[in-house]
């Protein structure tokens, strides 16, 4: 790796990491279990090989970056992960700069040729709409993360897309992965007559929010409204009823960019693999 603004080359030591620059609130980190799953699926391919991984958690994109400069300037990590990339988004350049071994977890599209590991998010939402429309639903929601990240934008667009194609109705909310995004929602809604009849949340947080919310006040989950959230996890397992949910194995997931990563540092070729798309798993909480 290129020691920036030295020129010169920096041989890892034993142990050194690989970099999560994770831009997130930090409150939302820690109630949301999908990045706990998955660094674990990850470390277990890893720390095996002597690469452990390093989360920062920063604000702003442009927090990731200054993060990943002072990591390849005083030779802290060996690599690091891209994750919620933005379209043209400016850490792509940036590993080149810095010569910086880096993996894509997103559309492909984002990386700039990158190594990418990507999950077909257009796949499931096109799957949950269907399942919906199926169900009998005519005004479908959907309560997204922020607006700015590439996936969200997949989502958003495959969500309209396929319910237009089906000839039926959207409102979209936008959220931040919070709970109170998810209350917000609902209380957003519970006041219009001509309300979705069920809700996508693209994470389990916002959902079981809303799920909160819908009893406080006494709208029935789901016969007065369904709900599915993006990411299954024991929060959607738990819930009463349990909350219906996109469903991938995360800790799979997480060996799969694991072994990526493994692959790049090794100095293999970049390539693109395409994970299997997260299936929709029904529970009482949709009809």
């Amino acid at each position: 790796m290129v020691a920036a603004g030295t020129g010169t080359k920096t041989r890892p030591r034993t142990g050194t990491p690989v970099g999560l620059a994770l831009v997130r609130d930090a409150e939302v980190l820690g109630a949301e279990p999908f990045f706990h799953e998955f660094i674990a699926g990850m470390e277990r391919i890893l720390v095996p090989l002597g690469v452990p991984v390093l989360l920062q958690v920063v604000a702003t994109v442009g927090q990731a970056s200054d993060r990943m400069r002072a990591w390849a300037a005083q030779g802290q990590v060996r690599g690091v992960i891209l994750i919620d990339l933005l379209p043209g988004d400016e850490r792509v350049a940036l590993v080149g700069e810095l010569g910086m071994p880096a993996v894509v977890i997103g559309d492909p599209v984002t990386a700039g040729g990158l190594p990418a590991v990507w999950t077909q998010d257009e796949v499931a939402m096109r799957d949950v709409v269907a399942a919906l429309v199926a169900g009998g639903h005519t005004h479908l929601g959907h309560v997204a993360g922020p607006a700015e990240m590439a996936h969200t934008i997949i989502r958003r667009r495959t969500f309209h897309a396929v319910a237009s194609e089906r000839g039926v109705r959207t409102t979209t909310f936008d959220g931040d992965y919070s709970e109170g995004a998810g209350v917000r929602a609902v209380t957003a809604l519970a006041g219009t007559d001509d309300r979705p009849t069920a809700l996508v949340f693209d994470n389990d947080v916002m959902a079981l929010g809303a799920l909160h919310e819908a009893r406080r006040l006494g709208l029935r989950v789901p016969s007065d409204l369904s709900l599915v959230a993006w990411d299954d996890s024991a929060l959607c397992q738990l819930a009463e009823p349990p909350l219906s949910a996109v469903s991938h194995d995360v800790q799979a997931l997480g060996e799969l960019v694991g072994e990526t990563v493994a692959e790049i540092l090794a100095g293999a070729a970049p390539r693109v693999i395409t994970a299997a798309p997260a299936t929709l798993v029904v529970r009482g909480s949709s009809i």
